[in-house]
């Protein structure tokens, strides 16, 4: 069975030593401390992402914090940790899946589409009696090596990411939704802990990653995922939606959200409210969002 979406603990367990498995945990206010993490403690045979070196590329003038890793860089760096076209990879951070979503959606932006994420992250692992091991992980040999340079199973999703320029157009045309995944309180402008400005981008509407999630960091179900979301999209087809966030890491857990809901197709702006600001005659928009009819 291919898993494309979410894994349970138990579905991984049966998995081990044969899927490749990708450790993505990640703290934003302190960038070692997954690292540190996944040394101390991991799933057996994991190899570890990191957000800022695998994840991204570098900052750059003009980006967001978390620029999308180059193309051919990233498919390189999968190939060497042992990822084949016919891998089946499963991705997992701490809980809530919010930096494991951008490796699947990675992933999935390059042609891999054998990619899924585990519910509840290493929490769940640990609570469902999960093995773990120290050090550095030793990915096993799975599937059968690839034909091309390549570790892709499908062309790669070119057209899922836009820009700021499309942005701008993208809302003066009226015919998309702009989706900002960030807590209420940084959407508003009310907070900002991260970038130098508060707000958001005017039009953009607020759809933050944690309603996607029950109590226990778990994915909700998928038909109150879809209840959701469809509320959420009062009519606007999946594709013309752009998600948003900070700086394009969470915004992927909702289009994460969105596929499992059975609404794919919405894009990616991945430089997102750290890259919008950058240009400072872009407007930026403060406050909640205005009660819709």
């Amino acid at each position: 069975m291919d898993h494309d979406a979410l894994i349970d603990a138990a579905s991984l367990r049966r998995l081990i030593g044969r899927a490749v498995i990708f450790d993505c945990r990640f703290d934003l206010t302190s960038p070692a401390a997954g690292r540190k993490a996944y040394l101390r403690e991991h799933i057996p045979t994991a190899r570890y992402l990191d957000l800022e070196r695998d994840l991204s590329s570098p900052v750059a003038a003009g980006s967001g914090r978390h620029p999308l890793p180059q193309r051919a860089g990233f498919e390189q760096r999968l190939k060497e940790l042992g990822v084949r076209a016919d891998s089946q990879v499963v991705v997992y951070d701490e809980l809530n899946g919010s930096f494991a979503a951008r490796a699947w959606w990675l992933l999935r932006w390059v042609g891999h589409f054998r990619v899924a994420v585990l519910d509840g992250g290493m929490k769940a692992w640990l609570a469902a009696g999960g093995p773990t091991e120290s050090g550095e992980g030793s990915a096993p040999e799975t599937g059968s090596p690839p034909s091309s340079p390549a570790p892709t199973s499908q062309p790669p999703d070119t057209g899922q990411v836009v820009g700021s320029d499309e942005i701008v157009h993208a809302l003066s045309d009226g015919r998309s939704l702009v989706i900002d995944a960030r807590a209420p309180e940084r959407y508003a402008g009310t907070v900002e802990p991260i970038d130098p400005v508060a707000g958001h981008v005017p039009g953009a509407v607020n759809h933050p990653f944690g309603s996607n999630l029950g109590d226990d960091g778990r994915f909700l179900p998928p038909e109150e995922l879809r209840r959701r979301w469809l509320g959420r999209l009062a009519g606007t087809p999946p594709s013309a939606v752009i998600s948003m966030c900070g700086s394009g890491v969470t915004a992927c857990h909702n289009l994460l959200a969105m596929h499992i809901a059975g609404l794919p197709g919405a894009r990616l702006y991945a430089g997102s409210w750290s890259e919008w600001i950058r240009d400072p005659d872009r407007p930026v928009a403060r406050g909640q969002e205005p009660p819709r009819g």
